[in-house]
């Protein structure tokens, strides 16, 4: 995992995430998940350039179940963008990295 992304789990949600003071992308995913892994390489590319206005967060599924069900997350990767305790904009599969940046760059 990226410098710049952190590891949340269903303890730590509220605080990492929804009470967060910027922005956050959650990366939803698990390790046996093979378009998870494609995806991963983009969101740390992403936060390499993005991390000191936004916050990258992943969430194993398989190791915190809770968080995943109360976002209605059916298939992974899926990746939520919140703000100011607010989920927006759910993307779930394999995007081009352009869709995930103009949806940041929206949020800035």
């Amino acid at each position: 995992m990226g410098k710049n992304i952190i590891e949340i789990s269903d303890e730590n949600f509220e605080a990492e995430i929804l009470k967060s003071d910027k922005p956050v992308l959650v990366d939803f995913w698990a390790p046996w998940c093979g378009p998870c892994r494609a995806i991963g390489p983009i969101v740390e590319e992403l936060a390499e350039v993005y991390g000191d206005k936004i916050k990258f967060a992943k969430c194993n599924v398989d190791n915190s179940p809770i968080t995943p069900s109360k976002y209605g997350i059916k298939a992974i990767p899926t990746l939520i963008f919140f703000k100011d305790g607010k989920n927006d904009f759910p993307i779930t599969g394999v995007v081009p990295k352009t869709k995930l940046e103009d949806k940041i760059k929206e949020l800035l």
